[in-house]
């Protein structure tokens, strides 16, 4: 008998690096406070929600257009 020797596929390395995964961050640097309901909900979809919180999304044009629909309450602090 002969043993069949298993070869396991190598682990994927993941970035770390926002740049090499398309991936941008964004920081909270106004408040949401009497600010229309749907800005709000914007926020909250980004991962925001109080002042001065970071949130990393994918780049997506889904998540562009939420960011520039709430572009006067957030800054871009990284992006791809």
């Amino acid at each position: 008998m002969t043993e069949e020797k298993t070869k396991k596929a190598p682990a994927k390395k993941t970035a770390t690096k926002a740049a090499a995964t398309g991936r941008v961050t964004l920081v909270q640097v106004a408040s949401a406070n009497g600010r229309p309901a749907d800005q709000r909900a914007t926020l909250i979809g980004l991962g925001l929600n109080k002042m001065h919180r970071r949130s990393e999304l994918e780049d997506t044009p889904s998540v562009r257009g939420m960011i520039a629909k709430v572009q006067h309450l957030v800054k871009i602090v990284s992006a791809a």
